[in-house]
């Protein structure tokens, strides 16, 4: 299934759904921060998705790392709520999905990195060289929310 970011598109069709998500904000040794490259639009973006019935959010931003990467992790703290109305997701199968997103920050604890159906690419990468990849704005901020490390989490 296909997905289009719209943020601020004042000709986006309108929202008729909100699922909470999380993703997950991973660091290696080396300061650099592991990204998936979206399989749905080619960008690239924190491993994280869609909350399950039954889990804890930080269960659902294990889960979906381990399915987008491979690895395990453990989730250490809260970045930040993001939950910007003018952030909508159109999906190929009519719905519109109003942001709802907890970014959580996390530690890699096991695992081997692979990409996986949603994930094209994985791969650590450095705050230098984030300019040059495709991310959009609402993901963008939730990344630079986490290399910032404020003392509180972001609410929007």
């Amino acid at each position: 299934m296909s997905r289009i970011d719209h943020i601020n598109n004042p000709d986006a069709p309108a929202p008729n759904s909100v699922v909470p998500s999380a993703v997950a904000f991973i660091l290696d040794d080396q300061e650099r921060v592991l990204l998936i490259q979206r399989s749905d639009n080619g960008d690239w973006a924190l491993p994280g998705g869609g909350h399950d019935l039954g889990e804890h959010i930080a269960e659902t931003a294990v889960r979906e790392t381990k399915e987008e990467t491979g690895l395990d992790v453990e989730v250490t703290g809260l970045i930040g709520i993001y939950t910007d109305p003018r952030h909508l997701i159109e999906y190929s199968d009519g719905e519109v999905r109003q942001q709802f997103s907890i970014a959580c920050r996390a530690t890699p604890i096991g695992g081997r990195l692979a990409a996986s159906d949603e994930s094209m690419q994985v791969a650590w990468v450095s705050a230098a060289d984030l300019a040059d990849l495709s991310i959009n704005p609402s993901m963008r901020l939730r990344i630079e929310h986490g290399f910032a490390n404020a003392a509180a989490p972001f609410l929007g």
